[in-house]
């Protein structure tokens, strides 16, 4: 297998279950003793100090030549709008729905932009992916209205953070930086964007709440997602592409249902298992895997 290919592949599985391990933590996060705001403070504010040194250190390292409008894609994308809109979303839809809707949406979304921006037609076993995505959601999003429940609040913030999610993969493609760079570029800019909400409403859970959910958040939230897990998301689009690179999406919604049954008793009902059985299997055809790997396969070897 090529190098770059398996570096890539590599990456879109660490992306994976960072991005698990972050949506199980913020869950649990905004329904115990934090809230959106502390845990935002934490997501942004921590990997922009860590990275500093690529925005003021003495050799400058991030130069983007992209348009403004590329750049502005790219932070609120991958930054603060995003990152407010899953915390929010959090407090009122399980964890389960964040994987299903988030993860699911993504290959749904990126395939949307792609025809927008460049004109690239979705086809055959890609096109019947993205339709097995579409009814896996529907079919799973008409429980959130049943019974009086309020989960459909969270699903349309999980899907509309799916989409700007989307925006911020096709936007790194073009900015033309390094995944360290653009994740210097995003998260410095989230946290100076973060500094007037801050002054608005402020965060103040933060010194009250027991120090260990404090140091778990700051650890998973500042530098697993907020630095690491940027990283390598941005590493396999650089390798794979952005389509490829939602392939990742698919293992999300497996291991966030998986995680959030064993560590927070949330029960794994007949519609998160048929949202499953629908989803999954969509994102892997919509991403054009299959049709990837046998063309790789059918090249001739060196």
């Amino acid at each position: 297998m090529d190098r770059n290919l398996f570096a890539g592949l590599l990456a879109a599985l660490a992306a994976a279950v960072i991005g698990s391990a972050w949506q199980l933590v913020s869950r649990h996060g905004v329904t115990t003793t934090l809230g959106p705001m502390e845990l935002a403070l934490m997501r942004y504010g921590i990997p922009a100090l860590l990275l500093a040194p690529l925005w003021f250190g003495k050799k400058r390292r991030i130069a983007p030549k992209a348009s403004r409008v590329a750049l502005m894609l790219l932070v609120a994308g991958g930054g603060l709008p995003f990152g407010l809109l899953v915390l929010a979303g959090a407090q009122w839809a399980p964890a389960s729905h964040m994987g299903i809707f988030m993860a699911g949406s993504l290959p749904l979304f990126t395939a949307i932009g792609a025809w927008l921006h460049k004109g690239q037609k979705v086809e055959g076993i890609r096109l019947a992916g993205l339709v097995c995505i579409a009814i896996g959601m529907a079919l799973f999003a008409a429980g959130s209205f049943r019974g009086g429940s309020l989960d459909w609040r969270g699903d349309l913030l999980f899907l509309t953070a799916a989409m700007l999610w989307a925006v911020h993969s096709l936007a790194f493609a073009h900015c033309g930086l390094t995944p360290w760079q653009g994740a210097a570029f995003v998260n410095g800019w989230s946290a100076l964007l973060l500094l007037p909400v801050l002054s608005t409403v402020g965060a103040p859970r933060l010194l009250s709440a027991p120090w260990p959910d404090v140091a778990l958040q700051a650890a998973t939230q500042g530098v697993v997602a907020g630095l690491l897990g940027l990283v390598v998301y941005m590493m396999a689009v650089v390798r794979l592409g952005a389509p490829r690179a939602s392939l990742s999406a698919a293992l999300v919604p497996v291991l966030t249902t998986l995680g959030a049954a064993a560590c927070m008793n949330e029960p794994v009902t007949g519609a998160v298992l048929l949202a499953l059985a629908l989803v999954v299997p969509g994102i892997v055809l919509a991403s054009g895997a299959v049709r990837w790997r046998a063309k790789e396969a059918a090249r001739p070897s060196a």
